[in-house]
């Protein structure tokens, strides 16, 4: 913490969370890296969340400290997380003033007991944030913080409405902020969000082996000392497993799915965890092809599409259940496999054609890094659209995979949708419904 500097701590969920009201994955670490963080540094507060925060011992501790000793909190209740909702229960209880409530613009699920408490609110598309939504919500965001604490005026309904006075400890706060490390320089002596940067720039460079090994001993760590190691903590070890193939990939994808079998993946609703377990099974099937790895990979990946309704659990959905379709010994499992296939299709051609209707492309006159940001999920949106098309054999399908490919970023994404879309039109050349249309 910076001497003699105002703080702000933002009470929020981090990475991918699904707001089950709408059914949509939002990016929470966006809303704080692009939104909330340079709003609170240009009103010129130090900010902080709960995984930047340098601890020993219980983040409980630390967290209910900066609670209480900061000069402002912001709360996120995007995706009803209820997480962030008892932080903020806290923080009313604990300071009368300076608490600001934010939500994406879509969340409608507030709890009774904020009902006449102000929120800010900000559009989150769910992959991206616009970057003039950005600019916006960042100034309204920074004139709110130095409104807060410009006034007296009570903002917790705790103080407004029963008039008490803010609580006072009885030991020396600094005494948790500058507790000492545990002995050996153990990863809970570091910040949990340095910590996690490192492990993701191993991850995002193909240093999978690191990476797993700086998980497993994090993992280790935590648990002798009684500790709770977080999901995605366990998605992140699960994920570098099996990417580092070792001692060789079918058995680091059997190592993963034990590790993240105590996660109940049969009934979780944390799709990113869910989106791993696919993963596993689904390359299980293909080294293996045992069946019950592709059966386990379509059932969760049915949950996957269900809770998220989004183009990529949809298009993969359909591809594997063709796939089952083409090993079935009855022809009437092949049939419904299909049926359900081209229903899944249908859906991912409606989620692609609002997409592309609701982001037209940049002008080619802007700036690289706007073209650049661009590219990728456009062309991944338009292959997407291509395969569907392809798929429900609509006479326009190869004029939409000239289309994609006519601005593909990578060279070798065209190659893997080539060869996606080979396959696919195999197994409809030999599809039990052709047999139908002709009866």
């Amino acid at each position: 913490m910076a001497e003699g500097k105002l703080t702000c701590y933002v009470a929020m969920g981090f990475g991918r969370k699904t707001d089950f009201e709408t059914g949509r994955s939002l990016d929470l670490d966006k809303t704080y890296r692009l939104m909330i963080k340079p709003a609170v540094e240009a009103a010129g507060l130090e900010c902080i969340r709960a995984d930047e925060i340098v601890h020993s011992g219980l983040i409980d501790i630390a967290r209910y400290d900066r609670l209480l000793e900061s000069d402002v909190v912001i709360a996120d209740l995007s995706t009803r997380n209820p997480n962030a909702i008892y932080e903020l229960g806290i923080r009313h209880a604990l300071c009368p003033r300076s608490t600001i409530v934010i939500a994406e613009d879509l969340f409608n699920a507030f709890p009774f007991d904020l009902n006449h408490v102000r929120v800010l609110r900000y559009q989150h598309r769910g992959e991206a944030i616009a970057a003039d939504e950005s600019m916006r919500f960042r100034h309204e965001l920074e004139q709110a913080i130095k409104a807060a604490l410009s006034t007296d005026t009570a903002d917790s309904p705790v103080y407004h409405v029963l008039r008490l006075k803010p609580p006072q400890r009885l030991n020396d706060a600094a005494s948790v902020r500058n507790a000492t490390p545990p002995p050996g320089g153990t990863p809970q002596s570091e910040t949990y969000g340095q910590f996690v940067a490192v492990v993701d720039e191993a991850i995002n460079t193909g240093n999978f082996t690191d990476a797993k090994s700086l998980l497993k001993g994090w993992v280790q760590h935590r648990t002798s000392e009684g500790a709770h190691v977080d999901v995605p903590i366990i998605g992140r070890l699960a994920f570098a497993t099996y990417k580092s193939k070792e001692p060789n990939e079918a058995q680091a994808l059997k190592d993963a799915r034990e590790i993240l079998t105590p996660l109940e993946p049969q009934t979780s609703n944390d799709t990113d965890i869910l989106v791993i377990w696919t993963d596993v099974h689904s390359r299980l099937w293909q080294l293996t092809k045992d069946a019950a790895d592709l059966d386990e990979a379509l059932k969760t990946l049915k949950r996957i599409f269900d809770l998220r309704n989004d183009h990529r659990s949809g298009i993969e959905y359909a591809y594997l259940l063709n796939d089952r379709a083409a090993q079935a010994r009855r022809i009437s499992d092949a049939i419904a496999d299909y049926v359900l296939a081209r229903r899944a299709r249908d859906q991912v051609l409606s989620i692609c054609n609002t997409w592309i209707a609701s982001n037209p492309p940049p002008s080619p006159e802007a700036p690289l890094t706007v073209l650049e940001h661009d590219a990728q999920p456009r062309y991944e949106m338009l292959a997407t659209l291509a395969e569907a098309k392809v798929g429900l054999e609509q006479e326009d399908a190869q004029a939409a995979l000239e289309a994609a490919n006519a601005m593909v970023p990578d060279p070798s994404l065209e190659t893997q949708t080539r060869i996606r879309i080979g396959q696919l039109r195999e197994w409809l050349a030999a599809s039990p419904l052709k047999h139908l249309r002709a009866s």
